[in-house]
C-alpha cells in the first residue's frame, strides 16, 4: 500500500508531520499492522478458533518451566546477563550442534544469543547487507524477512516455491537465474514457514553450490529443525565450503513451546558473529537473562524428548489434515514446520485475504492468507495457512466448524 501524504498547504494527518511528509520513512512505508496481529484481534473479538498465529496453546516442559523459576529465584540473570548470552547457553547451542549435526562451534567466538529468530534475523540482515545490496529470498517468506531487508536498504528479489505433486518445491534453475552480480545473500528458510516444505539435501547442496560459485553470504531460518515429520533436516552449514559464509538461526520458542520467552541465537564463523554482535547490541543489547539459564537445560534434554515432540506434532498435523479435506480444501500435507497451507480453489473461493477476513463470521476459525507472504501474489492468491500447534480438542472443534462451510 503506498503511503498516505496530506495535501499541500492543509494540516498533516496523525501519520504526516508538518509539510504533508509522512513520519513512517519511505522503506517501511508499505508495512502496516502485520497480518498475525490483524487476525489474533479478529479471533479475540469474534471468539473464533484461532489457527492463525503460530504458537502453542499448552506451555512446554514443566522442568524448564521451574529451570525459569530458579534462575530467577536465585538472581541468575535478573539484571543484565553478558551481550553474546550466558555461558551455559552458548556453551549448550555449541553442544546442540555438535550432538545433532556433527557441527563444531566454539561457543567463546561462534554463538551468539538473541531476542528469538526474529531479532538474529534483523541484527544479520541489518549488519551484512549495504544500500543497494540484492537478496534472494524463498517466497512465500516470513513477514519480517521484507520488513529487515527494506530496513537495511537493500532489495529482496524472490524466487517462488511452486506446488508439485501435493508439496511446494524449489526450482533450482530459476534461483540461479535470481542471482545477479548485486546478490549479497541468500535468505533460506527449511523447514519452510508458511508452507512446510523441507529443502532437500540435494536441492541444498546445489544451492550450496550456488553459493560458493557466486561468493554469496547465506542467512538460514532453521527455527523448525526439531519438526521435520518426513526427511531430515540436513542444515546448509555442513555443506562443502558453507562452514564460513552462512549464518545460522536458531531459538528455543517453537521445540520447547515457551514463545514467549523469545531466547534465539545465531552459530557462524568468528567473523560473521561479530559483524552480527555489533548490529544486535544496537538492538536489544540483551534480553531474556532467567529463561537463557532455562533454555540451556532444555537443549540437554534426552532424545526421548525431541522424539516424543515431532511425534506429537505429527498426529496433530494429521488431525487437522483429516478436518481440512472432509471440510473441502486442498490440502497440502507439510512436511515440517507446525502450519498446513491449503488451497480455497475447491471451495469456490479465489481471494485467500478476503476468505479469511469472513472465516471468523462464517464458521468461527481464524486462519492466516498466504497471499500476504508473496511478493508475485498471484501465486499466492488462493492459499491459506492453518497452525496445528493447538490441543487435540482445538483442532477437532475447529474441523468441526470448517465443515459448516
Amino acid at each position: 500500500m503506498a503511503p498516505m501524504t496530506a495535501p499541500h498547504g492543509t494540516p498533516p494527518g496523525p501519520g504526516s508531520a508538518a509539510g504533508g511528509r509522512p513520519f513512517l520513512n519511505r522503506r517501511l512505508a508499505s508495512f502496516g499492522t502485520t497480518i498475525f496481529a490483524e487476525m489474533s484481534a479478529l479471533a479475540v473479538r469474534t471468539g473464533s478458533v484461532n489457527l492463525g498465529q503460530g504458537f502453542p496453546d499448552t506451555d512446554g516442559p514443566e522442568e524448564i518451566a521451574e529451570a525459569a523459576v530458579r534462575a530467577v529465584r536465585a538472581g541468575h540473570g535478573n539484571q543484565y546477563p553478558p551481550g553474546p548470552g550466558i555461558p551455559e547457553l552458548r556453551r549448550a547451542v555449541a553442544d546442540h550442534q555438535r550432538r545433532f549435526y556433527g557441527l563444531a562451534f566454539d561457543p567463546d567466538t561462534e554463538v551468539l544469543v538473541t531476542a528469538g529468530a526474529t531479532e538474529a534475523i534483523a541484527a544479520s540482515l541489518l549488519a551484512l547487507l549495504e544500500p543497494g545490496d540484492e537478496v534472494v529470498a524463498l517466497e512465500p517468506y516470513y513477514d519480517s524477512y521484507a520488513a529487515c531487508i527494506a530496513m537495511a536498504g537493500a532489495t529482496r528479489v524472490p524466487v517462488t516455491l511452486r506446488p508439485h505433486e501435493g508439496a511446494f518445491r524449489l526450482d533450482l534453475d530459476e534461483l540461479r537465474a535470481a542471482v545477479t552480480p548485486r546478490t549479497r545473500l541468500l535468505l533460506l528458510n527449511t523447514p519452510h514457514n508458511p508452507t512446510g516444505t523441507v529443502l532437500t539435501e540435494t536441492e541444498l547442496r546445489a544451492v550450496a553450490e550456488l553459493a560458493v560459485e557466486r561468493d554469496l553470504l547465506v542467512v538460514t531460518d532453521e527455527v523448525y529443525e526439531h519438526l521435520v515429520f518426513e526427511g531430515a533436516h540436513v542444515p546448509i552449514a555442513s555443506f562443502p565450503g558453507m562452514r564460513d559464509r552462512t549464518v545460522t538461526i536458531s531459538s528455543s520458542g517453537k521445540t520447547f513451546s515457551f514463545t514467549g520467552w523469545k531466547v534465539g541465537w545465531i552459530t557462524a564463523s568468528p567473523a560473521l558473529t561479530a559483524a552480527v554482535r555489533t548490529a544486535k547490541q544496537f538492538l536489544t543489547f540483551v534480553s531474556s537473562g532467567p529463561f537463557q539459564y532455562a533454555i540451556a537445560e532444555a537443549l540437554a534434554l534426552p532424545d526421548a524428548y525431541y522424539e516424543g515432540f515431532r511425534a506429537d506434532m505429527a498426529r496433530k498435523r494429521d488431525i487437522l489434515t483429516r478436518g481440512l479435506e472432509a471440510a473441502g480444501f486442498e490440502v497440502f500435507r507439510p512436511a515440517g514446520t507446525y502450519f498446513i497451507t491449503t488451497d480455497i480453489t475447491p471451495l469456490g473461493e479465489r481471494d485467500a485475504l478476503a476468505f479469511c477476513r469472513e472465516l471468523p463470521a462464517r464458521c468461527g476459525v481464524v486462519a492466516i492468507p498466504n497471499s500476504v507472504f508473496y511478493d508475485h501474489e498471484t501465486a499466492g492468491r488462493s492459499l491459506v495457512r492453518f497452525a496445528f500447534c493447538k490441543k487435540d480438542e482445538v483442532l477437532e472443534e475447529a474441523a468441526t466448524r470448517l465443515r459448516k462451510l
